[in-house]
């Protein structure tokens, strides 16, 4: 999942730079869901695995 996050990064910063503004506030926000997401199913996991 964090793959993918950044991957959206990269895409946003690309679109960003190429004057794509849509595509680049799209690619932005997906990408942070998705690390947020990333961080919740982390902390999660390292909280089920002490337990």
């Amino acid at each position: 999942m964090l793959h993918y996050a950044i991957v959206f990064l990269i895409v946003a910063l690309i679109a960003g730079v190429l004057g794509f503004g849509g595509i680049a506030g799209t690619a932005a926000w997906i990408a942070k869901v998705l690390f947020v997401v990333f961080l919740v199913l982390f902390v999660v996991s390292l909280i089920r695995r002490n337990s």
